[in-house]
């Protein structure tokens, strides 16, 4: 399969999400990123209902929603009716992973899990035929434009390693400090999505820097 990019909204111009949205669509992009904040699970506070609600209205492609946030549980069904294709949440934030997921996945969205750079593959051993998306943090989570933690590489290894084990069709995507310098490490180890906020927004060029992450 080719790779899944999927550029982070919070990295685009707040004043013209309209604009964003436009270009993610007619580029090679292939998911809109929407990083959901909640300035208690993470430091900082971002994009709620009402910016999703904007976003669908603009966007052709899915929407992939990553929810920073405590109790996620009480509000997937809401992003779900907002027009959340993949809803992913964070494994130290779940006390009941297994049923979020179901929660997840009988909203009718694929079910992602993240990870903190400070967690453990193996956490997910006896649940890993559930997760649709595994979301590993190559950053810790909260702002973009962060330095890229090297670990990561060693991460996806063990998690594609993991799926090949268990037989899972989960995909691997990566999120944080991600450009063209560590896109083909990171294919390479086994991502297959990327998740790309302030190196597509802030580029002289986005979409040649989205090509560069397709590895064209």
């Amino acid at each position: 399969m080719s790779i899944i990019v999927s550029p982070s909204l919070l990295a685009a111009d707040f004043g013209n999400i309209k604009g964003a949205c436009e270009f993610i669509n007619t580029s090679a992009a292939d998911w809109f990123h929407i990083d959901v904040m909640d300035g208690v699970f993470v430091p900082n506070i971002s994009f709620g209902f009402p910016i999703m609600e904007a976003v669908k209205k603009h966007c052709t492609k899915p929407l992939d929603v990553h929810l920073m946030i405590v109790n996620p549980d009480q509000y997937i069904a809401e992003f779900r009716a907002k027009g959340a294709d993949i809803i992913t949440v964070h494994y130290e934030a779940c006390t009941h992973l297994h049923r979020t997921l179901q929660l997840i996945k009988e909203s009718g969205a694929k079910a992602g899990v993240a990870l903190n750079p400070h967690t453990p593959i193996n956490v997910l051993e006896s649940i890993i035929n559930d997760i649709d998306v595994l979301l590993i943090m190559s950053v810790n989570p909260g702002f973009g434009g962060q330095k890229f933690i090297t670990d990561t590489y060693r991460k996806i290894h063990e998690a594609h390693n993991l799926i090949l084990a268990r037989k899972a069709t989960t995909l691997i995507e990566i999120d944080g400090g991600v450009t063209n310098q560590n896109a083909a490490q990171l294919i390479a180890s086994g991502a297959k999505a990327l998740v790309a906020g302030s190196y597509v927004f802030n580029n002289a060029n986005p979409n040649e820097a989205i090509a560069l992450l397709k590895g064209k």
